[in-house]
Formats: C-alpha cells, sequence, structure tokens
C-alpha cells in the first residue's frame, strides 16, 4: 500500500491526486448534472409542454429551442479543435504539441454533448432513434450532417486521441501498477522505436489532410440546414455556410484558449508544459477568426436591411429593436470588445493570458448568442404566413438540462486528467528505449 502510494505521487501531471480544489469542482459539477438528469427525467414525463417551446405559427412559439441552440454552438466549438490538431500536424508546428491532446479532448467531448442535445431535443429520444433508421433520406441536409459529424469527426477525433497517447501510455505501465491493464491497452504494444514513431507520424499526417476537408463539408451542411429553407425569412442565404465554419473557428478556439489557461493554472509545471507561444497562436487565430465572424455579420446586417421584402424587415426589426434587440446588440458589443482585446494584444507584441481569457469568454459568449439569433427569430417573425409574431424564452427545464451538459462535459475532461496526462509526455532519448528493449 505504501509502495503504490510512493508510484501515484511520481506519477506526472497530478494524476491520482485529489486536491480540496478538485474534490469541489467534482462535487459542484456532479450536483449540477444530477438536477440536469432530473430536469430531463421531468420533461420526458411532463411532455415538451414545461419547455418555452410551442408549435410555429397557431402557438405562436418556435419548435427549435435552446436545445439546438446548444447543438450548433457544442458541434462548432468540437469542429474547430480538430482543425486546430490537424493544422499543427500537417504544418508541423511544434509550438502547438502542448495542447494537441486538450483539442482532440476537446473535440470529442464537445461532440459528444452536441449529439447528447440532439437526443435530448427529440422529446422521445429512443422513438426519435428508431424512426431514424426507418424513416431516413440520405439526401436531406439532416442526414449529411449528423453522419458526417456523428460517424466521420467523432471517429476521427477519437482515433486521433488514441494514436496520440500510445506512447504515454506505454511510459506510464510501470509508473501506475493499479491502472497497469488500462496503460497496456492503451498503448497496445507500442515500444516508442524509430520505426513505430514515424509510422504513428504518416498515418497521423494523412488523417490530417482528410481532417479539412470533411470538417468543411460538415459544417457547410450544417448551414445548409438552415440556409436550403426557402420560406424562412434570415435564414435562406449562401452565407450559412462559411458563416458556421468562421463562427465555428472563433467559438473553439475561444473554449480552447481557456481550456489552456485553466490546465496551466492547475497543474504544478502548467507554466513550462503550456508556454506563451501557445497563447500567442492561439491569440493569432482567434484574432483571425474573431475579425471574419465580424464581417459577416456586418454584411448579413446591411443586407437584411436594404430594400428587404416585408417578411425579412419584420425580422429585422425584431432583431435590432425588437424582442430580440438585447441579445443582438450584447453580442455585438462582446465580439467587438473581445476583438479590440486581441488587437491591442497582437500591437504590444505580448500575448498576456489574463486579457486571452477575458477576450476568449467575451467572443465564446458572443458566439452562444449568435446561434440563438440563428434559431430562434426566424421561427416567431417574418413568416409569410397570417399568423401574429410569436415568442419564445427557455424555461428552467431547459436551463437545467443544458447546463447538466456542461457540467457532463466538464466532468469528462476533468476525470480523464485524474487518469491520464492531459499534455504529452517528451519523448524518452532513444538510448533508454533501446535498453527497454
Amino acid at each position: 500500500m505504501v509502495a503504490d502510494t510512493k508510484v501515484k505521487k511520481s506519477l506526472p501531471q497530478g494524476i491520482g491526486r485529489f486536491t480540496r480544489g478538485w474534490i469541489l469542482f467534482f462535487s459542484v459539477t456532479t450536483i449540477i448534472l444530477i438536477i440536469g438528469i432530473l430536469a430531463f427525467i421531468y420533461e420526458s414525463q411532463m411532455g415538451m409542454t414545461v419547455t418555452g417551446m410551442r408549435d410555429i405559427g397557431t402557438q405562436g412559439g418556435a419548435t427549435w429551442g435552446l436545445y439546438v441552440v446548444m447543438v450548433e454552438y457544442f458541434i462548432g466549438v468540437s469542429l474547430a479543435g480538430l482543425v486546430l490538431v490537424a493544422f499543427a500536424n500537417v504544418f508541423d508546428v511544434m509550438s502547438l504539441r502542448p495542447i494537441s491532446r486538450l483539442a482532440t479532448l476537446l473535440t470529442a467531448v464537445s461532440l459528444t454533448v452536441g449529439l447528447l442535445a440532439v437526443v435530448i431535443d427529440l422529446g422521445s429520444p429512443i422513438r426519435g432513434i428508431i424512426n431514424m433508421f426507418l424513416y431516413v433520406r440520405p439526401q436531406s441536409a439532416f442526414f449529411g450532417t449528423f453522419t458526417l459529424v456523428a460517424a466521420g469527426v467523432l471517429l476521427t477525433s477519437l482515433v486521433f486521441l488514441f494514436l496520440n497517447g500510445r506512447r504515454d501510455a506505454m511510459l506510464l505501465v510501470e509508473m501506475d501498477p493499479s491502472r497497469q491493464w488500462f496503460y497496456r491497452f492503451w498503448a497496445s504494444g507500442y515500444r516508442d522505436t524509430d520505426a513505430e514513431w514515424e509510422r504513428h507520424r504518416r498515418v497521423i499526417f494523412w488523417l490530417s489532410i482528410l481532417v479539412g476537408p470533411l470538417v468543411v463539408i460538415a459544417l457547410s451542411t450544417e448551414g445548409l440546414v438552415f440556409g436550403i429553407q426557402v420560406g424562412r425569412p434570415g435564414w435562406f442565404g449562401a452565407l450559412q455556410g462559411p458563416d458556421f465554419i468562421v463562427l465555428a473557428a472563433a467559438s473553439g478556439l475561444a473554449n480552447l484558449i481557456v481550456l489552456s489557461a485553466i490546465v496551466r493554472k492547475v497543474l504544478d509545471t502548467g507554466t513550462s508544459l503550456i508556454g506563451p507561444i501557445v497563447f500567442k497562436w492561439l491569440g493569432g487565430l482567434l484574432l483571425a477568426a474573431s475579425a471574419a465572424v465580424l464581417y459577416f455579420q456586418i454584411v448579413e446586417l446591411f443586407t437584411l436591411l436594404y430594400a428587404t421584402p416585408g417578411a425579412e424587415r419584420q425580422l429585422a426589426d425584431a432583431l435590432i429593436r425588437g424582442p430580440y434587440a438585447w441579445i443582438f446588440w450584447l453580442g455585438l458589443v462582446l465580439l467587438v470588445f473581445g476583438l479590440v482585446v486581441l488587437v491591442v494584444q497582437a500591437a504590444r507584441g505580448t500575448w498576456g493570458v489574463t486579457p486571452l481569457v477575458i477576450a476568449a469568454v467575451a467572443i465564446s459568449t458572443s458566439a452562444v448568442a449568435e446561434r440563438y439569433l440563428t434559431v430562434i427569430p426566424s421561427q416567431t417573425h417574418g413568416m409569410m404566413l397570417p399568423y401574429e409574431p410569436g415568442y419564445y424564452f427557455p424555461t428552467w427545464v431547459e436551463f437545467a438540462v443544458v447546463a447538466g451538459l456542461f457540467a457532463f462535459g466538464a466532468l469528462v475532461i476533468g476525470i480523464f486528467m485524474k487518469v491520464f496526462p492531459i499534455i504529452p509526455l517528451k519523448r524518452r532519448p532513444k538510448q533508454e528505449v533501446l535498453a527497454d528493449a
């Protein structure tokens, strides 16, 4: 027992060690998750009437609500992390290597949470899943989005995570006898020879090459779910696909900056493991993505206001001075604020972690607002049918379920950090590998 304790204390990056802060984190997130599960059970028993969603037109509401907003948000966050890892592998950007596993984990977790939000939005998940197999239409944009996202991107992220961790799992086999079976399973016979290292590099390189088109197609198809609906003001348009791509990049990078800062703070040696160069890369990329988001929003706003028919004008009024104005202006102000902070950082040439986190939180919140305005207003205002404007606002049930989704994602990442290094370990010298063999 004493020997096991000594071994666990020598494990890198705090694996197996639970401080008061970690216990508090796990306790709070678990409570929030339980509340979310109870809220979902209550919703399942009482029906969707306990949410703020109502039929469009006849009941003056929206059939797509906060759950769909979170679907769009989480899927965007997930794909950005995977693209960043692919970019670093293709162009051999060693500066981004410390956060490669964190970015891949963020992809897998965010995508899982996004798909859970899809299931929750079905109201009757089991019946919805059965009907999907019975009545699936491959030509539908919905089918393209969720088959590419669920089957393609999720599988790719898990393969990345597996390959990225094999070497570290091999190193941990002798360090932690209590979880030796887990690390042996993950290592799968990996010995860290030059031949294996080169084979891994080639596989990851070509996999990274395939990620770019896959993500672009997935996000574009997701945008087409809205963009090809002709009778819905504010949705029909060619900008939906590109807009989904740039907003996904901004929200994903913003979340990755916040997570990297948290990991850097939590780990005892985090400052040396995630250095300033990482935040310089992330800050520069977030600056470019946020500028693109602002450009798209300005173009969309001017198009919406210029010589638009009555339905589009009604939607524009609802966004600018109507019931959604506070969300619209708050999101725009947060985006501009975050962009200004990033520009100042770039002008000074010093990418401070705290200003970057502040900018990232502002931009991520703005992305949630943008997704909300993408999904909701077009269902309640500007309908091309003789109905009065509708109204939608989430109930406590929806907020509780969504909070539970966030808590679930945080728990998965937290648990992962307690059983496996969140930052790749340094490669052992060749002499040590040969000696072990």
